[in-house]
This record gives C-alpha cells, structure tokens and sequence, in this order.
C-alpha cells in the first residue's frame, strides 16, 4: 500500500478564502526562556486545505465531528478536467470520458489550479482563486444523483469564482470572464443557482474539500481509496484537514 498525499502544506503564509481573516501563527513559549517552544494559532477553517461541513451552509447541517468515518473515507476516482482551462465550465463528461464513477463515490477533479497555490513555484494568487475553472447546474445535479460522498477541488473553491463573491469583489474579472466565455454570466448561473455547490448539495450531505494539491498530479485518472481527516471538531461548521490517497501497488 502506497500512501499520497493530496494536501497543501499549512502554514501562516496560507491565504484564506477572500473576505476570511488570514491565518496568525507566533510562538508564546520559547526553549530560551520556558524550556518548550509553544505556539499560539488563530485561524479561520476556510484556509489551506480544507473539508466545508454541512454546517457551514445548513443551519440544522451536521458539525464536522458528526460526519461519520465512513463517509470521509472509501472508494473514489481523481480526474483530470484541466482541459477546460480558465474560467472553463466543467460538465459531467469531462469526468465520466475519463474514468467511471460509482454511486456513493468520493470524486476529486483536478483543474491542475493547484500549480498556483501560494506554495508552489507558480504562485499566482489572483489566478489561484478568481479563474479556476468550475461546474454548472447540470453538474451539480449530476454530482446529487450520484450520491457522492464527498467532492474535492484543486483550487480555492467547488464553486466556479463567477458563482461566489469573488464575481462582485473583482468586476474587472468577471468582465473578463464573459469575454472568454463568450456569454453573460447571468446565462450561465442563475440568481436561486448561488454557490450551488454549497447550498444545493450540503442540505443532503454531500460536502466538499477545498484546496487539495500535494501529488495528485501522480494519481490523475484513476480509481483509489480517498481519506480525508479533519478534528473530530464538536461545533466545527468546517475544518482544516489532511486528504490520504490509498494506493495499492
């Protein structure tokens, strides 16, 4: 067994989600003085790597320590969607022409956005966040009758960025979005299909890891095991997490 990991390193450098607080990291204890270096974090859970709960967008939604092991864990695919490219829009064939998905599945898309996470040598901040490419309704709805256990993403958000707040934070680039799609994006998303991703599937548990990266270039198009290990967070609407690949060699 082979395991990999499809994680981003955390660290104080770690940007959250644009309109979060990013993290704090100083150490409070220090061998000189104290005999023990001890560090004080403040963070919110929408930094780094990271599992949304049912919480996060469902006020009766479950906490992250009631999601059960066995949801968080299991059988799933990891697909390559990179072909969609910049403000692409991802349909359920860019998955299902690559590999064959199962009800009850963990499915994790790669957009290869991850290349422009702060940790990487292509660190592009803006690009990380506000382009990556993102699924519409019709892949939502895919994503629902499929029963998935959980999505993970390669990039800042499940949601494309012109379906969340990023499209009135940055007009400039929702501007530019139209252009390269070559429609509004009122066309695209409508107003009740708002952070679908969030608020269509959480209600029925099936929830979504942000931010994922580490190796998962090596796994792309392939069928593993997926564990993903947040706290055992009682009251935690998400989480900062650790995701496994399982592999058998």
């Amino acid at each position: 067994m082979k395991l990999v990991d499809l994680s981003q390193p955390w660290s104080a450098m770690a940007p959250p989600w644009p309109t979060y607080n990013p993290p704090e990291v100083k150490f409070i204890k220090r061998l000189s003085e104290h005999k023990v270096n001890g560090q004080l974090i403040t963070t919110t859970n929408h930094c780094g790597t990271h599992m949304d709960g049912p919480l996060h967008f469902c006020s009766n939604g479950k906490d992250i320590a009631s999601i059960p092991l066995d949801r968080l864990y299991g059988p799933g695919v990891i697909v390559d969607v990179s072909e969609v490219g910049e403000y692409g829009i991802i349909k359920p064939n860019h998955i299902t022409s690559k590999v064959e998905v199962k009800k009850g599945d963990i499915l994790v898309w790669h957009t290869g956005f991850h290349h422009h996470a702060y940790c990487e040598p292509g660190a592009d901040e803006t690009k990380y966040f506000c382009k990556h490419p993102g699924p519409d309704h019709e892949l939502m709805k895919w994503a629902k009758e499929m029963e998935l256990r959980w999505i993970g993403v390669d990039c800042g958000s499940a949601d494309h960025p012109m379906n969340t707040v990023i499209r009135k934070l940055r007009p400039d680039l929702a501007e530019e979005c139209e252009k390269k799609l070559g429609k509004s994006i009122d066309s695209i998303f409508k107003v009740e299909d708002y952070q679908m991703m969030h608020t269509k599937l959480f209600p029925y548990d099936i929830i979504h890891a942000e931010n994922l990266g580490g190796d998962i270039d090596k796994l792309l198009n392939q069928r593993v095991t997926i564990g993903a290990f947040p706290w055992r967070f009682v009251g935690g609407e998400s989480c900062i997490c650790r995701i496994v690949a399982f592999v058998e060699e």
